[in-house]
């Protein structure tokens, strides 16, 4: 009996042995779904590639659909620092800027990014920057950094824009016909270039809070807007600068055109705000939620795609419901 039961035992874990590690089908793994409504991205762009957008800890997305679906950027060092803004001076050629220094590049619309520039101690964040009518390269950033870069943005030098000052320096951003250019920050700072970007110099001060961004409008006329709902145009090429009226006291980050004409600006409270009479006037075109919007894209059909730091989402301006979150 014992001998029975032994080799019953015996049996039994050679069928256990014989079917572990006999060969089997295992079912596929589901395909990984890239969060981005759930990400924080605080840029984006289109390029030859598709859509481009960028954000948290050195991510870089691309989607060939129209944002229904996104892949990871190809980068040659993720340094898992935040890219406040992707920058192309053509349908290929890029740059996306960070905290850090960090500065990396594509000249393929954003599939492909090499770093070339990145400080590994106590390195400031860059905020924006621009190639010059000149082909000069222009990058600025936190605490007055600024750089420039003389070949197509390969490698760059620290350099100065006129006195040199502390402030941040939010954006670069130059005038439909390349030869107007703006640079605003801090402390109401902006400095103007009629020539290119060669010369550069101080706009007498009109307000004494953060400038984020610009936008030329054609036919010499601008809008800068920043904190708490502070907003102002100008019809003299940037020279001199009239407050907006604003329905509310939001900060704005970013900007686009839509198809419309209409200027959009996005920012606190996830509030999208328009002006159709050139920056002398907004009303609220999208009331929001706790999320601050970061970025903009205008589709030809009317829809936006905002980016924010709780995610992407996409939104119809002419629909009551609430936001779609983006696949």
């Amino acid at each position: 009996m014992r001998t029975l039961v032994g080799l019953a035992i015996a049996l039994a874990v050679a069928l256990a042995g014989v079917y572990a590690f006999s060969p089997r089908s295992v079912p596929p793994l589901a395909a990984t779904r890239i969060p981005v409504d759930r990400m924080q991205l605080t840029t984006i762009a289109r390029t030859a590639a598709g859509l481009v957008t960028a954000g948290e800890l050195g991510t870089i997305l691309v989607s060939t659909d129209e944002g229904a679906s996104w892949r990871r950027a190809n980068l040659s060092a993720n340094r898992q620092a935040l890219i406040t803004r992707l920058v192309f001076s053509d349908d290929k050629t890029g740059i996306a800027l960070g905290h850090e220094g960090w500065i990396l590049r594509t000249a393929d619309g954003g599939l492909n990014w090499v770093e070339v520039a990145f400080t590994e101690k106590n390195g400031e964040p860059l905020m924006s920057a621009a190639r010059l009518p000149s082909g000069e390269w222009i990058a600025v950033g936190a605490f007055g950094r600024t750089l420039r870069s003389a070949n197509d943005g390969k490698s760059w030098e620290e350099f100065t824009i006129g006195e040199q000052e502390d402030w941040h320096l939010n954006a670069i951003v130059a005038s439909r016909d390349k030869k107007t250019w703006l640079i605003v920050g801090e402390a109401g700072t902006m400095r103007r270039s009629t020539d290119g970007g060669q010369q550069w110099t101080k706009v007498p001060a009109f307000y004494n809070g953060s400038l984020y961004g610009a936008v030329d409008l054609g036919d010499r006329r601008w809008v800068a807007y920043g904190m708490r709902g502070n907003v102002f145009h100008s019809t003299d090429d940037g020279a001199t600068w009239t407050p907006s009226r604003m329905p509310a006291p939001i900060s704005t980050y970013s900007h686009a055109l839509g198809p419309d004409g209409k200027l959009l600006l996005v920012g606190q409270g996830g509030i999208v705000l328009a002006s159709a009479d050139g920056g002398a006037s907004f009303s609220v075109a999208r009331k929001g939620g706790r999320e601050a919007l970061t970025d903009l894209i205008a589709f030809a059909d009317g829809k936006w795609l905002l980016a924010s730091d709780s995610g992407l989402q996409n939104w119809v301006p002419s629909a009551p419901a609430a936001p779609k979150n983006a696949s």
